[in-house]
């Protein structure tokens, strides 16, 4: 009888041991052979995230992973919880495109001690040791692309001139706006000095040009004001817009004013991510180029990234102190964006599969 009560103890304390480690392991340890990845992309709401977040998803699975892909509906707080229940679930690796770069410290400090290793995804995030690395496109080269072409399509190198110009910029709490801003003001900065390009609202930082939250009817609204205090005696012939929701708000406000006629012409306008709506807006004559950036290509890299990040090998970046998020230099690999217009978007936009011609009819 004793015998069998200690036999029965030894058992008891086995089980016991078997259940704690269990539940260790899925409060938030990382299985060794896991093979998930988590992929936090920040919204629906924009065409260009949900072909980044399903390109990346596809990829990666046909890698060999196993992936977790959500999207935040732009809501901070919403994407601190998926990035939470990402480390929980056992992903070795998250990328994250951020809402606000800004707001993710303490949870990426939760990812680094599970020894999960983070990469941010066209979006810098701000503020935290535990960025591994970065991917995206050059974005200095994105705006510096956009004032190159203001330059070429208003005549400016030939002397021609003087021209209307407003400037806009994207959301303040995103890092990328700022290199796009200043990609292209370098560009046309000099234009502005010599009076070639003439800015009548006096506004061309961004504290005063930013538009929060890249958001389509912040740029209508803004355009609305500088048409009425600007421009009732006269045209406006340019504008720089860092991206294609922006640009879309733009063009309305531009229509409502009468712009799209011909003694009343569109102004040259830039743009950023080619949305459907916009190579539209190209086609129609309203909008002049847009930035493609082709998600294939990042999505492509990131999962090069990834792999040698699960086989422990070397990471491919090319760019080590260009990105300083506050804290370190992230390793970078930076993608090299093109543009399309009227005269190309075919080529590059539906010869290479990335559209079909049904989607412009």
């Amino acid at each position: 009888m004793k015998r069998f009560g200690s036999w029965l103890l030894v058992l008891i304390l086995l089980v016991s041991m078997l259940t704690f480690t269990g539940c260790t392991q899925q409060a938030g340890t990382t299985p060794k052979d896991s093979k998930l990845i988590g992929v936090a992309m920040p919204t629906k709401s924009l065409q260009r995230w949900n072909q980044d977040g399903d390109n990346m998803k596809k990829m990666l699975e046909e890698a060999g992973f196993e992936v977790i892909l959500e999207y935040a509906d732009n809501k901070v707080e919403q994407q601190v919880t998926q990035v939470e229940n990402m480390i929980t679930k056992g992903c070795k690796v998250i990328v994250i495109a951020s809402i606000d770069g800004t707001a993710l410290k303490g949870v990426l400090a939760d990812a680094a001690k599970e020894n999960i290793k983070i990469i941010a995804y066209d979006r810098l995030i701000l503020d935290s040791p535990n960025v591994d690395y970065y991917a995206t496109f050059d974005n200095y080269l994105v705006g510096k692309i956009q004032g190159d072409y203001i330059v070429k399509a208003l005549g400016l190198n030939s002397g021609k001139g003087p021209f209307n110009l407003e400037v806009f910029g994207g959301s303040p709490d995103d890092n990328n706006a700022f290199f796009f801003n200043k990609g292209a003001m370098d560009v046309l900065q000099p234009y502005i000095d010599n009076g070639k390009l003439v800015v009548n609202s006096g506004q061309v930082k961004m504290e005063q040009v930013a538009i929060q939250g890249w958001k389509s009817e912040g740029a209508q609204a803004r355009m609305d004001n500088l048409l009425t205090a600007n421009y009732a005696d006269k045209k406006i012939d340019v504008v720089l817009s860092p991206n294609d929701s922006l640009a879309q708000g733009i063009v309305a406000s531009l229509r409502a004013a009468g712009y799209g006629s011909a003694d009343k012409p569109f102004p040259v306008l830039t743009g950023q991510d080619c949305d459907v709506t916009n190579v539209k807006m190209l086609i129609d004559g309203e909008q002049s180029m847009s930035i493609f950036k082709d998600t294939r290509t990042l999505a492509a890299q990131v999962v090069e990234m990834v792999a040698a990040i699960m086989n422990g090998t070397e990471v491919p970046v090319n760019d080590t102190s260009t990105y300083n998020n506050n804290v370190k230099d992230v390793p970078s690999y930076l993608c090299e964006p093109v543009f399309a217009d009227k005269d190309n978007y075919k080529k590059l936009l539906i010869d290479s599969g990335y559209y079909t011609a049904e989607q412009f009819r």
